[in-house]
Formats: C-alpha cells, structure tokens, sequence
C-alpha cells in the first residue's frame, strides 16, 4: 500500500507498539483524566445553567468553554482507550477524517470563545456604564454562534473534505497518536507545498485574528487600569486573571502541537510523542474549570452550596 496512490481505507497508529505491559498503567491514569474532565467541566455548566444569577454573559461564555472541552476530549478520549488495550491500531479512513475534525474544530472554537470573552473583559471595565447595553444575553449568542460557525466555515469546507476527497496518499502508517492535518498530508503521492502553505495561510486568519483581539482588548485595559485607582485595578485584575491564565495556557499547548507536526515523528521518543500530543487535550480542559471555580466568587459560591448540599442529602 506504501507504493500505491490508491486511497487508503484505514490508518494505522504506530506509536501504540512501543507501550508494552505499560499499556495498562497508562489506559488507568488516562481514564482517570476523563473522568475528571468531565466532572469539572460537567459542574461549572451544571452550575451556570442552574444558578440564575450567573444567567450573565461572562458566566455564559465560561460554561461554553467547558462545554467545548467536553467536545474536544470527547472526540478524542473513547478512540485512544481503546487504542490503549488494543493490539490492532487501525483507524478508518472516514472516522480519521472525522477525529481530526472535531480535535482542529476544538481548538479553533477554544480560541474564538477566549477572544470574545477578552472583548467581553474590556467592555466590561473600560465602558462599564454601557455593558449591559453593548454585552446583551441575545449578543452573546450571537458571538457564540459567530465562534462555532467561523471554524466549521473555514476548516470543515477546505480541509476536511479536500483531503478526503481528493488528496491521494501513498501510505497508511501515523506516527501519532490521534489523526492531525499534517499526519495525514505527509502520506501524499504528490507534492504538498501548495496545501501546506493554504494551511499556513488559514492557521493565521483562524488564530491570529482572535489573538489580535485578544492583545488589543488586554492593552486598552491596561491604559485604563493605569490612570485608575489601585482598589480599581485589584478588581480588574481579579476579572481578568483566569481569563489571562487560560489563555496563556491554551496558546502554550497549541504551540506545543504546532511544533510537533513541524518534527519527524519517527526521531522522536514515543513517550515524548504522546507527552506533547496530549498536552492541549489534557491541561486546557482540566485548567478552565479549577480556574474559573477557585477564582470567580460566584461560581466559587454555587458549588459550595451545591456540595453543602450533597453532603447533607448523603447523611440522611
């Protein structure tokens, strides 16, 4: 099949061979991760679709962003547990397709919802007398809606579809542990410049659009916090550092998996392959709940009282 254009019909992951009786110890530790993805990302939404006082935009936003953890892992997590016990490593080609979909939709998602919560932050303390007028529950659909669709648009209809359609490949063997773009662009017959720089070229629309926002709305509110008062920025800062702190962390594990894909898999060690693979899928969903659940009063509050309350139930 290595010497032929014909299309394959599944792949294979090759960096599962290396792992040995380890296989085990590893499926344990990562369904432990599940787990507890899911739990922290399934009670801060659970806490802001409950609590009608955290029914505000910012809260909103916070409870896609968990939401879209679930998203991710979720297209991810089930394939590689079986992965992890299995001694046959064989994807097929339509649900290859279909993971790196909804991994690189996860990512693009992530980034649009942490810009618009940015822009939400700086409305918020540099026109604070017009916030309720500028960030309605109706506009935050909108920008929610405007953040799902604008990647589905952009990498669903150019990479998805133009590589299993039409891009022919000479080889099935991924030295990955999920399917990624550039895995799979690797296997072609043909020359991939083109493809690679139209890549190149939507990687920056999609990311670093969101990120000039992101950076414009941080430095506005920086000049306002410097001409205010020091009780003014305290709070400021406040609002503002676990959106700070996740989105430093999620741009850190993007860039960790860029780098990745720009390597020859094959020098590299299979542990360290499967460290830094999955670094964007594990820390980011983990982060965002412990972040905003230890940081923001409100929610902070909401949960409190949802444990008092399980604990009270548990000992009657």
């Amino acid at each position: 099949m290595s010497n032929s254009s014909v299309a394959p019909s599944s792949f294979e992951f090759t960096v599962f061979s290396d792992l040995g009786s380890l296989r085990y110890l590893f499926f344990c530790l990562c369904l432990l991760l599940f787990m507890t993805i899911i739990s922290a990302n399934v009670v801060i939404i659970l806490s802001v679709c409950l609590e009608k006082s955290l029914h505000q935009p910012m809260y909103i936003f916070i409870s896609f962003l968990c939401f879209n953890s679930l998203y991710g892992t979720s297209g991810f997590f089930p394939r590689f547990l079986m992965d992890l016990l299995s001694d046959t490593h064989l994807i097929s080609r339509p649900f290859c397709f279909l993971q790196l979909y909804v991994i690189h939709t996860y990512k693009a998602h992530d980034v649009n919802i942490l810009s618009i919560m940015a822009y939400d932050r700086f409305v918020a303390i540099c026109h604070p007398l017009h916030y309720h007028s500028k960030i309605t529950l109706r506009k935050a659909q909108y920008l929610l809606v405007f953040a799902v669709i604008y990647p589905v648009c952009m990498f669903g209809g150019f990479f998805t579809f133009y590589l299993s359609s039409s891009f022919p490949l000479c080889g099935y063997r991924l030295s990955r542990i999920f399917c990624t773009n550039w895995s799979v662009i690797e296997l072609s017959c043909l020359d991939t410049t083109v493809i690679k720089t139209a890549g190149q070229c939507l990687a920056v629309a999609s990311v670093f659009i969101p990120l000039f926002l992101v950076l414009y709305s941080y430095l506005r509110i920086l000049l306002v916090c410097r001409r205010s008062s020091s009780e003014f920025r305290g709070k400021a800062l406040q609002t503002c550092l676990p959106h700070i702190l996740t989105f430093v962390n999620f741009c850190i594990s993007v860039f960790i998996e860029v780098s990745l894909s720009q390597y020859n898999m094959d020098k590299l060690n299979t542990f360290v392959i499967a460290a830094l693979s999955l670094e964007f899928l594990i820390i980011p969903p983990i982060n965002n709940p412990l972040v905003y659940g230890l940081n923001l009063p409100h929610i902070r509050g909401v949960i409190s009282d949802f444990l008092k309350i399980c604990t009270v139930v548990n000992t009657l």
